[in-house]
């Protein structure tokens, strides 16, 4: 069952067929529709979010899986704003998909620059069972993580290969994030309260 706080805003972004239903349905509900379920493409955008705990903190990932079809990429704007964190999703069986993915980097560094990049390369089993099946290689993948200093990850979502490693790496680098921020803040209200008293009369 959603909730209605929510703490990290997680959006998935990327082609059509790339993966990021099934993705969220291993996530959330530790299954794998690819082979019973007709496909079906998502349409604006299907949310879920589940609650992690990350040393000794509990926080709600609120995922948003955006619709791949470029006609709906506009809209995917409305979904990714104030996003904590991006899930690039590219098809290992699928060049276009990867190539789709610096577009991605590119709107995100324009309307999101403070979202962290992580990229996900799906169906990993597929290329395991058949190596011949690989279209992006994987220097080259890394070499564009490189580039937009992002994790990248190699999942199934038939398997449920790193999957959960993905999204518990978005939940510390968020617990992180906002462990550091606190005590900055913490800090700045230390300054101004010493500051405050340096400069108030004595009797």
């Amino acid at each position: 069952m959603a909730s209605n706080k929510v703490d990290a805003k997680v959006v998935l972004l990327g082609k059509s067929y790339a993966g990021k239903t099934c993705l969220v349905e291993r996530y959330l509900k530790d299954r794998f529709l690819g082979e019973t379920v007709p496909y079906q493409n998502t349409i604006g955008a299907a949310y879920g979010a589940k609650t992690v705990n990350i040393d000794g903190h509990s926080i709600v990932i609120g995922i948003w899986d955006t619709a791949g079809s470029e006609r709906y990429e506009a809209m995917s704007r409305i979904y990714y704003r104030g996003a904590k964190a991006a899930i690039l999703c590219f098809d290992l069986t699928d060049k276009s998909s990867f190539d789709r993915i610096r577009f991605w980097i590119g709107e995100l560094h324009q309307h999101e620059e403070n979202c962290k990049i992580y990229l996900c390369a799906t169906k990993c089993d597929l290329v395991e069972e058949n190596p011949e099946r690989r279209a992006v290689q994987d220097s080259v993948a890394k070499a564009l993580a490189k580039d937009c200093m992002a994790n990248i990850y190699e999942t199934s979502s038939k398997t449920g290969k790193n999957i959960d490693e993905l999204f518990e790496k978005i939940a510390e680098d968020y617990v992180k994030e906002k462990v550091a921020a606190d005590e900055l803040e913490q800090e700045a209200i230390r300054i101004a309260e010493i500051g405050r008293k340096a400069h108030c009369p004595c009797s």
